[in-house]
């Protein structure tokens, strides 16, 4: 099996969904989250605040640096993502359209690097 990020997007600038919108993406969310695990292909996932609150961490001259805000400079940012296992894309694809349905965004698929063996 291999582990790939489902990450979901959040655009700056639309306009925000009602409360009663977002109380039904949490529910949905659950439901998936709950559909992942009994599957077997979840393994880690999680929501973030928006993205003026990161921090962005660097090394400059041997010096680490801070700087507020997000560290890239668009309007498309990852709101939250999951990381699930799948035995194929097309496995890791089929959970990413229950994951936009659920959270009514865009879902991005992103398999991880092999690990080196040993």
């Amino acid at each position: 099996m291999s582990q790939y990020l489902l990450s979901v997007y959040y655009v700056e600038g639309e306009e925000a969904p009602s409360e009663e919108v977002v109380q039904t993406m949490y529910a949905d969310v659950d439901t998936l989250n709950k559909k992942m695990q009994d599957s077997g292909a979840w393994v880690f996932a999680g929501g973030l605040h928006t993205p003026d609150t990161a921090t962005v961490v660097r090394a400059e001259n041997q010096e680490i640096l801070t700087s507020d805000g997000p560290f890239a400079e668009a309007k498309e940012q990852i709101g939250g993502f999951w990381v699930i296992e799948a035995n194929d894309l097309d496995e890791a694809l089929d959970w990413a359209g229950q994951a936009t349905i659920a959270c009514q965004g865009p879902v991005e698929v992103r398999p991880f690097q092999d690990e080196p063996e040993s």
